[in-house]
């Protein structure tokens, strides 16, 4: 039988999640798009060293199996595994850490200093709060940020 709409995102974490895990990769987001006849279903790999296309491959194919088997999914739906790429998503707070010396912006959800952007390079993540200093106006300042009030986070491409 059929998952019920609203959790096919949370049956898709856990299945590729434990996919991804028994290969050593990990799932570091999950988007479900559509509606009950047609689902566009997005899963993001990284691992160290980076995601190949047969790791796509492999994650895909599995996924798909178990999706299908299960029946998590009434009607049809595309699947696409990916890398999360250079500017990738910041979501969790292990992110925050594994990606301590490079260069974010980040949204807040709350206006500080009557603004809600922020570029700056991640300096550290002590008490649920992160270390972002600010390269602005050849002027570094460190600014303190709650876990919480983090919107939306995403590494800086630098070259």
């Amino acid at each position: 039988m059929a998952v019920p709409y609203s959790s096919i995102s949370q049956q898709v974490r856990k299945i590729s999640t434990r996919v991804a895990s028994s290969e050593n990769i990990e799932v570091v987001d999950v988007a479900c798009k559509g509606n009950p006849r047609r689902w566009a279903i997005k899963i993001f790999i990284d691992k160290p060293g980076g995601i190949s296309h047969t790791d796509c491959e492999l994650i895909s194919n599995q996924v798909g199996t178990i999706l299908d088997v299960e029946e998590v999914v009434s009607g049809s739906y595309t699947l696409e595994v990916s890398s999360p790429g250079l500017d990738r998503k910041l979501i969790r707070i292990e992110d925050y850490k594994r990606f301590s010396g490079k260069k974010v912006r980040l949204r807040l959800r709350h206006a500080r200093d009557g603004r809600r952007q922020f570029t700056g390079r991640l300096r550290g993540f002590i008490d649920y709060k992160i270390a972002l200093e600010l390269s602005e106006n050849k002027e570094n300042k460190m600014i303190h940020v709650a876990f919480d009030d983090i919107e939306n986070a995403r590494l800086v491409v630098e070259l």
